[in-house]
């Protein structure tokens, strides 16, 4: 990929609409100029207090899952599944709508390794684990099952360990059902309009086989990337290995890219999939990244209409010229 060229910058304000969503967005490069005066709370969670850390395996709930090496309950292992001690959903007094499961997915032992600082070979590791965990609840019979990664206080995470989440409901999200919808009205895949979109603008971000990651030029949040494979079905749970491979690797390197840019940054992994009996060909799984630089204001709330002040070509000529590098000392 040719990283020598600069994107151009809009002049002002632009509304486009992001075909995956439908939702308007403006980019706004002014806005980028603001001071501010308030600051995010730092995470601050050491090592020995952890219970995601080796050696605190009893202060979770009886591990599902681990790869590696070690008894259950026990160190030695690479990842670790376990129930959430404080779940979304299931338990034995849900009620109807709250049934389902939570587990937490423990992406390796050490304590400050974030998905994008990962050896290639144990991000492969941990999206393959929740691929596996996403067809297990299907198969259990859950009617959608949510695999994500928030990390950060700011997006959302409690426990500083890198840690993902697989959630399983027995409801159909209306966000899932509206994509479907919107798939079925557009009658074409939207993430290939968006990602054409994102090749006439110059918003391709990094490349592997057939996965591929893009800065969405609608995008409503700054410095977002969705990553897809062009082989990719409507559902997770239907990738294959090597899909998984590819769409890892170019994960573990956005997320480096992003880091390499922002510094430590709180933020989102969403693998959004469709439902399990839509038909191949409507639509296909795939993963967005979004960063948790600021939050949706009181303009967003009461328009629907979302504002980013990092336009997306932008983001996307920086991402491209930064080197992805690995710094995490865990191995298979």
């Amino acid at each position: 990929m040719d990283r020598t060229r600069s994107a151009p910058t809009p002049a002002g304000a632009e509304l486009r609409v992001d075909p995956v969503t439908g939702t308007p967005v403006i980019v706004a490069p002014g806005r980028a100029a603001r001071p501010h005066t308030t600051g995010h709370p730092a995470d601050a969670t050491p090592p020995g207090a952890c219970p995601f850390c080796p050696g605190n395996e009893h202060e979770t709930p009886p591990e599902v899952l681990r790869t590696g090496a070690g008894a259950p309950g026990g160190p030695g292992w690479r990842v670790r599944v376990v129930p959430n001690l404080y779940p979304v959903v299931g338990g034995a007094d849900a009620r109807p709508g709250a049934t389902g499961a939570h587990e937490v997915v423990v992406l390796s032992p050490e304590h400050d390794a974030p998905f994008g600082s990962l050896p290639d070979a144990l991000a492969v590791e941990v999206i393959t684990v929740l691929r596996d965990r996403v067809r297990v609840h299907l198969a259990a019979g859950r009617a959608h099952v949510q695999a994500l990664i928030n990390h950060g206080r700011a997006a959302g995470a409690s426990i500083a360990h890198p840690h993902a989440q697989v959630i399983a409901v027995d409801v159909v999200p209306p966000l899932v059902l509206a994509r479907g919808e919107r798939t079925a009205a557009l009658g074409a895949d939207p993430i290939d309009l968006d990602l054409g979109a994102a090749r006439t603008a110059d918003c391709l971000v990094d490349a592997e086989g057939g996965a591929v990651a893009w800065c969405p030029p609608a995008s409503g949040w700054p410095w977002g990337v969705r990553i897809a494979h062009r082989a990719a079905g409507p559902g997770f749970e239907t990738a294959t290995d090597p899909e998984v491979a590819e769409v890892a690797a170019v994960l573990r390197r956005t997320l480096a890219r992003l880091a390499n840019t922002l510094g430590p940054f709180a933020h989102n992994v969403i693998i959004h999939t469709d439902l399990p009996d839509v038909p191949s060909g409507s639509g296909r799984w795939f993963v967005e990244v979004v960063p948790r630089l600021g939050v949706h204001a009181g303009f967003e709330l009461g328009t629907g209409i979302l504002v980013n002040p990092v336009p997306p070509e932008t983001a996307a000529s920086t991402l491209r010229a930064s080197e992805p590098t690995c710094e995490s000392t865990s191995a298979p």
